[in-house]
């Protein structure tokens, strides 16, 4: 089993930034990749970024492409540094870790999910 808790949520007004971390634990070791989503009220998840354990391979979504960086910083804990927010950027931001690489953009692919953080940007 492994447990991933977010942190680092809050409310910034647009242009702002913000850094959420999901740290790792339990049966790390198992994992290939990890990637954050997020989902607005009324609206399905959806895949923002993922990171590739082996390589450390980045993906991002076209929405936050330019303004989103997600980065590792051991073996145990993952950033997502969020640049010129937008008001539709609005949403719980979840992170996601899985065994395998291949449909990293599918959220039912994933094994495990942290409890979500809020991150509200005002207009």
């Amino acid at each position: 089993q492994v447990q991933l808790v977010e942190s680092g949520g809050g409310l910034v007004q647009a242009g702002g930034s913000l850094r959420l971390s999901c740290a790792a634990s339990g049966s790390i070791f198992s994992i290939n990749a990890m990637g954050w989503f997020r989902q607005a009220p009324g609206k399905e998840r959806e895949f923002v970024t993922a990171i590739r354990w082996s390589g450390s391979n980045t993906y991002y979504a076209d929405s936050v492409k330019g303004r989103f960086i997600i980065s590792r910083d051991n073996a145990r804990t993952v950033h997502l540094q969020m640049n010129s927010l937008k008001p539709e950027d609005t949403a719980v931001y979840y992170c996601a870790a899985k065994h395998l690489w291949r449909d990293y953009t599918d959220p039912h692919r994933y094994d495990y999910w942290g409890q979500g953080t809020q991150v509200t940007v005002s207009s």
